[in-house]
C-alpha cells in the first residue's frame, strides 16, 4: 500500500510538472502572441465578420428594415447580374486587365530579383533594392498625379519635350488604346520592388555550397541561374502564382478609379468600379453584394482548381 502511494504520489508530481512546463512556454510565447493580435484581429473585424453581410445578396435589402425584416428574393439578383447588358463587357475588361497583369506584373519581381543576385557589388545592390522599394510607399493619387503632369498633352512634361523636338505628342491620357498598358505598366513601376522581396528572401534560403559546387563544375553563371537559382525558387513562385490567380476577378480599384475619364470607360470599366457606381452612388447594396460574392466564388474555385492543378504536377501548392 504504501508503494502504491508514493507511486500515485510521484504521478501527481509528473503531472503537475507537465503543467508547469506548459504553463511556461505559454508564458514564453506572450509577447509572440501580442504581436499576433494586432493582424488576428484585423482580420476577424474585417473579414470574417463582415460575411455574415453576405446574407443581403439574397435579400432586397433595406437598410430600415435591416438583415431581419428585409425582403427575401432568392437568386434574383444573380439572375438580373448575369442578365446585365453591361456584364460581358466587364466581365472581359476585368479579365484583360488582371490577365495582363499576371502576364506581365507576376514575373517582373521574380526578373527583378534573378538580376539584383547576379550583382556583384554589395553596395550596389542594396542601393538599387531601396530605390526600387521606394514606389510601393506612394499612394495611388501620387503615382497617377504624376503620370498626368508627365503625360498632359498640353502641359506634360514628356510631350512638350517630345513638340520641342520636332515630334507629335502623345495623347497616352485620352487614347483608350494606351489604357491597358498604362495600367500595367503603372503596377509593375510601384509594386514591382517590393513584390521582389519574398523572392529576394527565398533566394537567401538556396544553400551557397551548391553555387561553389557549380563553380568547381565549370559551370557559368547562366547554368547556375537556370539548375540553382530558379529550381530553389520554384515552390516560393507556385504559392504566388496561385494565390494570385484567386485575384482574378478583382482590380485595384482605386487605381482604375483615378485613370478612369470619359474616353477609356469603355475598356477600363471593371466589377470593382460598377460596384462603387451601383452600390456606393445609387445604394443598391443588394445587387452589388451579388456581384462581389459572384467575384469571391469564382476567385475560390480558381485557387481550389490551380492548386489541385500544382499537386497532380508534383508541387506542394498552397495546402
Amino acid at each position: 500500500m504504501k508503494a502504491i502511494t508514493l507511486a500515485g504520489k510521484e504521478g501527481r508530481a509528473d503531472v503537475l510538472t507537465e503543467r508547469q512546463r506548459k504553463l511556461r512556454a505559454w508564458k514564453r510565447g506572450i509577447p509572440l502572441y501580442l504581436m499576433i493580435l494586432p493582424g488576428l484581429l484585423y482580420f476577424i473585424i474585417f473579414k470574417y465578420i463582415p460575411m455574415g453581410g453576405v446574407v443581403i445578396a439574397f435579400q432586397q435589402f433595406d437598410p430600415f428594415d435591416g438583415f431581419l425584416k428585409s425582403d427575401w428574393v432568392g437568386l434574383d439578383n444573380f439572375r438580373r447580374l448575369f442578365a446585365e447588358q453591361d456584364f460581358l463587357r466587364l466581365l472581359g475588361n476585368t479579365l484583360m486587365l488582371s490577365c495582363m497583369n499576371l502576364l506581365l506584373f507576376f514575373p517582373a519581381p521574380i526578373v527583378l530579383a534573378l538580376l539584383l543576385n547576379e550583382a556583384r557589388h554589395a553596395l550596389f545592390r542594396k542601393f538599387v533594392q531601396t530605390v526600387v522599394y521606394v514606389p510601393h510607399f506612394l499612394s495611388w493619387v501620387i503615382v497617377v498625379s504624376l503620370t498626368i503632369l508627365l503625360f498632359s498633352v498640353q502641359e506634360g512634361g514628356v510631350n512638350k519635350l517630345l513638340v520641342n523636338y520636332g515630334f507629335a505628342p502623345i495623347e497616352l491620357l485620352t487614347d483608350s488604346d494606351y489604357f491597358r498598358f498604362l495600367y500595367v505598366s503603372q503596377s509593375i513601376w510601384k509594386e514591382a520592388g517590393w513584390s521582389a522581396v519574398i523572392f529576394f528572401a527565398a533566394l537567401a534560403s538556396i544553400d551557397p555550397t551548391l553555387y561553389e559546387a557549380a563553380v568547381v563544375d565549370g559551370a557559368s553563371r547562366w547554368r547556375q541561374m537556370w539548375h540553382i537559382t530558379l529550381p530553389g525558387l520554384r515552390t516560393t513562385i507556385v504559392i504566388l502564382f496561385i494565390l494570385r490567380v484567386g485575384y482574378l476577378m478583382d482590380s485595384s480599384f482605386e487605381h482604375i478609379l483615378l485613370m478612369q475619364n470619359p474616353t477609356n470607360l469603355q475598356l477600363s470599366d471593371v466589377f470593382d468600379t460598377y460596384v462603387y457606381r451601383m452600390g456606393i452612388i445609387q445604394g443598391d447594396f443588394s445587387y452589388t453584394t451579388t456581384v462581389g460574392l459572384f467575384k469571391s466564388v469564382v476567385g475560390l474555385t480558381l485557387i481550389l482548381l490551380v492548386n489541385r492543378i500544382a499537386k497532380k504536377l508534383g508541387e506542394e501548392g498552397v495546402y
